[in-house]
């Protein structure tokens, strides 16, 4: 079908194929201009670590370590390794430690392992089975003194 404008009374053909790669939906404005992200569908398996410098949306499978600038996982992903990440919000089943800046844990997710975290978000509904630790310079804040324990020789 040929598309025809309604604003010009002209019509051309919208091109089908082009020797220029198309970037429809995988683009969006950051603070340093442009940047793109990468999307593992629901039909998608990889078995190994992924890194990526840009975000991640993940709706398949992962058997291996996940290290990306953001991570959005979907409801029906499984990711079996670690999350490394500045901001991620999850939504499936996490099998291995989280190490996350900026974490959403989502009312779908289940995340078995160690979560790390700077500012941490759970919504209600959400399973975690492990332990939770700040990082940095938060972890010393957010131990309260009278639970820290001193060694005193008498």
């Amino acid at each position: 079908m040929i598309a025809r404008s309604i604003r010009a009374r002209s019509w051309r053909p919208c091109p089908m194929f082009s020797k220029k790669l198309a970037t429809v939906g995988t683009e969006r404005a950051g603070s340093a201009g442009t940047t793109t992200f990468s999307v593992l569908g629901a039909d998608m398996a990889v078995h190994g670590n992924i890194v990526a410098g840009a975000d991640l949306h993940v709706d398949g499978r992962i058997e291996g370590d996940v290290t990306c600038a953001a991570l959005v996982q979907g409801e029906g992903s499984v990711i079996t390794g670690a999350i490394t990440a500045r901001s991620a919000r999850l939504s499936g089943t996490v099998n291995g430690a989280v190490d996350v800046a900026d974490l959403v844990v989502g009312k779908t997710a289940r995340v078995l392992g160690d979560v790390t975290y700077d500012t941490l978000t759970i919504e209600q509904g959400a399973q975690v089975e492990g332990r939770f630790a700040p990082r940095g310079a938060n972890a010393a804040a957010a131990v309260p003194d009278s639970l820290i324990a001193v060694r005193t020789t008498a």
